[in-house]
């Protein structure tokens, strides 16, 4: 799925970026990207898997076509990420639940 530019601008709302660092993150330079988030611009498919790669990194989350549009949302806020990052490596027996 490729992005659209408000997309990518209410991605990097969401994550809480800079367009500075969206940019330097996606390869991209700060001018290309402003002037695809205001639609006056398509950087091609492989700045736009970037730039979806790097907002996704952050945790923005894209939605596809639905029926009623595309969209983004945030899949965690960054004290949540941290939270899961410091759990992730805690360890601990693994069982088995019969429920």
């Amino acid at each position: 799925m490729t992005i659209t530019g408000p997309q990518c601008k209410a991605a990097r709302a969401l994550v809480e970026w800079p367009r500075d660092h969206v940019a330097r993150l996606s390869g991209l330079t700060e001018d290309t990207l402003r002037a695809f988030e205001r639609g006056k611009i398509d950087p091609g498919a492989e700045a736009l898997a970037r730039l979806r790669g790097a907002l996704e990194s952050g945790g923005a989350v894209f939605i596809d076509e639905n029926g009623a549009g595309v969209g983004v949302h945030l899949k965690f806020n960054s004290r949540d990420a941290r939270s899961v990052n410091r759990l992730e490596n805690e360890g601990g027996p693994v069982g088995d639940d019969d429920v």
